[in-house]
């Protein structure tokens, strides 16, 4: 699929530091170093072939409707799984889309969470039952295992990779370069087919906008559903339906985002961070933190600006 394909130069490819320059090299490969047909007509011929892998820091497999084997079985073909044993102890491995059923098929997912496509993950889930898969999100981030849904979750996860390894500025960056949002709302719930709404069915789109603006008051669900001009009942149905999770779980994750933003970015004390996220005290953005990312807001401070001033030099 050349559209998935493309989502690791295009997002890798631009990222820079602050002078200007590169963060990542992109090398594209194949398993026999030939040429490989797409899905849109016409037949691609990467630089490399699997002898790439050995030197990689990160591995993405792509998406692929082409999957035989692996599909029908859980069985890796083995050509490819010798393509793999090229990777390197301690290497990231990352899929894109159906790619999951690649790192399922090499025993890379047993006992962990992962996701895929929402049309594959029941049949994923029973190809693979010792894999924990959520069809509900847009990606996973199992620390060196990471896994996207669906096509443009690729993107997701690609910018979440680079604001893993560089923070936020780095990856909003790359996200305006490519007219994309640096983060999504919700997961890929939002997407699954259902009813379409009727014409008249009010949105909630305004009020989180507005709610963005105010996240450093305290917001309540009575607040958020008032602006929308709709009942607790029906603005949270609606919100569900339309970001993937609830009012509240939206709202943490924003503070969290802006959180990281401003430890990345500012030199505010830590309870200074706090109250304009939103959190009230620095406890609380701790805790919250530490779901998020497993550091604490000092911890995670230190490692962005040791990231930047190693750049730097």
């Amino acid at each position: 699929m050349p559209f998935e394909l493309g989502i690791p130069p295009r997002i890798f490819g631009i990222a820079e530091d602050e002078a200007g320059r590169p963060v990542y090299e992109v090398l594209t490969a194949t398993v026999d170093g030939r040429s490989v047909a797409t899905d849109a007509g016409f037949a691609i011929l990467p630089e490399y072939d699997a002898g790439a892998l050995a030197t990689a820091d990160t591995v993405i497999i792509p998406a692929t409707h082409s999957l035989g084997a692996i599909y029908d079985h859980g069985r890796l073909p083995a050509p490819v799984a010798a393509a793999l044993a090229r990777i390197r102890p301690g290497t990231r491995i990352v899929s894109i889309c159906t790619a999951a059923y690649v790192l399922a098929a090499a025993g890379l997912l047993d006992g962990r969470p992962a996701t895929t496509h929402w049309r594959d993950a029941e049949h994923f889930q029973r190809t693979f039952p010792l894999v924990k898969v959520d069809p509900n999100v847009l990606f996973v981030d199992d620390g060196d295992i990471l896994t996207s849904a669906g096509v443009a979750a690729g993107v997701d996860l690609c910018l979440h990779l680079v604001r893993r390894d560089h923070g936020s500025e780095v990856a909003n960056h790359v996200a305006r370069r490519c007219v994309e949002p640096p983060w999504r709302d919700g997961g890929q719930a939002q997407y699954i087919e259902r009813p379409m709404p009727e014409p008249t069915t009010s949105t909630t789109a305004a009020t989180r906008a507005w709610a963005l603006r105010r996240l450093d008051r305290p917001l309540t669900l009575p607040e958020l559903a008032a602006h929308a001009g709709m009942s607790l009942r029906s603005f949270t149905r609606r919100f569900r339906a339309e970001v993937g999770v609830t009012p509240g779980q939206w709202l943490t994750l924003q503070r969290v985002e802006r959180a990281r933003h401003l430890l990345e970015s500012s030199d505010l004390p830590i309870d200074q961070v706090a109250a304009h996220a939103g959190f009230g005290a620095p406890s609380a953005l701790r805790q919250h933190l530490r779901t998020a990312v497993g550091v604490a807001p000092a911890a995670y401070r230190r490692t962005f600006r040791a990231g930047r001033q190693a750049a730097a030099r």
